[in-house]
């Protein structure tokens, strides 16, 4: 629908009401000018076009002022009672079909498409396109929001994006009830602006998203695309059209369990980097090794199957309503009844996984199994964000969120995007490295979870810096670890990686000499991390942590350092 359809579509319902009323003016002014009157004096007198029309208008529109100039004969009275008669039926027919027009859903929907064109044409600042206004959706534009981010979004159901506009948000967010599967929605969306910085398609239809991949490639080849899927097959086209950044969350948590069972100390570290800033992380118990039991073997259940048995976890898969082909012990049935748990071996198992598509059950089934088995590890799925209590209330070992672990992959991927390269060095580090490092970060940041975030080297994250090392100075890492304000005391902030020309550097040391460039990422406190963006931009600070003079600085300034180093006369 093209966003200028409602004035097309308000002429074309319109056109018929319009040629009655003119056809019933024109008779009207027609007819006064043809019947004859009397002047003051008695005399034949004809009313003029312009005065036929005066009178008419003010007539025909209820308004009411009397015969002008002169008193009219019977004959002109007679007509006038007509053409009150007509433009009062004229007036009825084209007020009505305005009426139906407004409440015509086809013109609602042209007057908001718009609306929301007009927005997004206004938009001055970069946003993302979010396509899928569902839980993950809302959780990630809600970040977005906090963090001072523009969005635009659609949404097949007209319900979420109502939902949009009811939400507390800082900013004002477009939204269109829309198929993000269609090219034109997508551009009216913004996509082809230039301030649409990415595209996110988080609806819950894998083909849905990956045509909103499709059409994004192909009409904006270098635009950065965020996809979710949990198909592999359609994971595979995806990446046959160059998309590179697809979230599977079942892939992810399989990955992410697997992980704790191998190494939990590489897990405690991803968990301390990925978790929300200035929070405090619950000590959780270590996934165990022996047997486990697995309830649900659809599209979670297989993603975790297959990253299990690559740690060589011994499995069993409890499933109701298909085979499994494989070496996966299979016991037919449902997890919340205690003789087919018990057949699973339910009181020799150290763990199970709650993972059907269906809440109730997965706290049924967790339940049970706890009833049998207290020592039992327990992994519990979450489908629906509105269920949030009551697994809040349960205290399962490990939650398995679906809608978060998508927000918090899309949040890393486009805020730190060194943060998924260190954290997969991360996951092929033993468990004394990783333990070392944490260490190092509590020492260093407090036991609160730091803020991780990445900064390059270039003349719009870092013009100070940068332009210091284009004049060829040489500048250590480690000098700009301090703190702007006392230049005796470091930052709270450890450099994890340092990514130069495509070659890593990790934990780089505080000799190492930093280049235009560099792209470095970091864990800090969020008052030490404005600190350091304030030494990189702001050649005064940047001069004093070097060196403990101020540079750059204005006339006034200047004068005052100069009587300060004078001292009292």
């Amino acid at each position: 629908m093209h966003p200028n359809s409602a004035i097309l579509l308000m002429f074309r319902r319109m056109r018929a009401p319009l040629i009655v009323l003119i056809l019933i003016y024109a008779v009207s002014v027609l007819g006064l000018t043809l019947i004859p009157g009397a002047d003051a004096n008695g005399k034949p007198w004809q009313m003029g076009f312009f005065h036929a029309f005066y009178f008419i208008s003010y007539t025909a529109t209820t308004i009411g002022f009397g015969e002008i100039p002169y008193a009219f004969t019977d004959a002109q009275r007679m007509w006038v009672i007509i053409s009150i008669y007509l433009s009062v039926i004229g007036w009825a027919y084209a007020i009505g079909t305005l009426l139906a027009l407004v409440q015509d859903r086809a013109f609602q929907q042209a007057i908001t498409l718009q609306r929301f064109s007009h927005s997004v044409r206004h938009l001055r600042e970069p946003f993302y396109l979010v396509c899928g206004y569902g839980e993950t959706g809302q959780l990630l534009c809600r970040a977005f929001d906090d963090m001072n981010r523009r969005f635009v979004v659609i949404d097949i159901e007209t319900s979420r994006i109502d939902e949009l506009d009811l939400q507390d948000l800082r900013a004002d967010a477009p939204g269109l009830a829309a198929d993000a599967r269609q090219p034109d929605n997508l551009l009216q969306a913004g996509l082809m602006s230039r301030h649409c910085v990415g595209v996110i398609a988080l609806t819950s239809d894998d083909e849905a998203n990956l045509a909103v991949a499709a059409a994004t490639r192909l009409l904006q080849r270098d635009m950065p695309i965020l996809c979710r899927v949990t198909r592999p097959e359609i994971a595979a086209n995806m990446k046959s059209f160059g998309i590179r950044s697809i979230i599977n969350p079942f892939e992810t948590f399989g990955k992410y369990l697997a992980l704790a069972i191998r190494s939990p100390g590489s897990y405690q570290l991803v968990e301390w980097l990925t978790a929300t800033p200035g929070s405090r992380l619950e000590a959780q118990r270590e996934p165990p090794r022996g047997h486990w039991i697995l309830c649900g073997y659809g599209r979670f259940g297989q993603a975790i199957v297959d990253d299990l048995q690559g740690e060589g976890v011994d499995l069993t898969v409890i499933e109701p309503n298909r085979s499994i082909t494989g070496s996966v012990p299979q016991v037919t049935g449902v997890g919340n009844e205690r003789l087919v748990l018990e057949k699973a071996g339910i009181a020799q198992a150290v763990g199970i996984i709650a993972g059907t598509s269906n809440d109730i059950a997965n706290l049924a089934i967790v339940a049970t199994a706890e009833e049998l088995n207290p020592a039992l590890f327990t992994v519990l799925r979450q489908n629906q964000q509105s269920n949030s209590l009551l697994f809040s209330t349960f205290k399962a070992d490990f939650m398995v969120r679906p809608a978060e672990i998508i927000a918090h992959e899309c949040l890393g991927l486009l805020t730190t995007p060194l943060l998924a390269r260190f954290l997969a060095v991360v996951k092929r580090r033993d468990d004394a490295w990783s333990d070392a490092l944490v260490a190092r970060i509590v020492q260093t940041c407090g036991e609160r979870v730091p803020t991780t975030w990445n900064v390059a080297i270039t003349t719009k994250d870092a013009p100070a810096l940068e332009n210091e090392l284009r004049c060829g100075a040489q500048i250590k890492l480690g000098a700009l670890l301090l703190d702007p304000a006392d230049r005796k005391q470091p930052l709270r902030a450890v450099p994890l990686l340092l990514l130069r020309a495509g070659e890593q550097h990790l934990l780089p040391a505080d000799d190492f000499d930093v280049c235009a460039g560099d792209d470095i990422l970091f864990a800090s406190t969020r008052s030490s991390r404005s600190r350091l963006l304030g030494t990189l931009v702001n050649v005064n600070d940047l001069g004093y942590v070097l060196s403990g003079r101020q540079q750059g600085a204005g006339w006034l300034w200047r004068r005052f350092a100069r009587d300060s180093a004078a001292g009292p006369a």
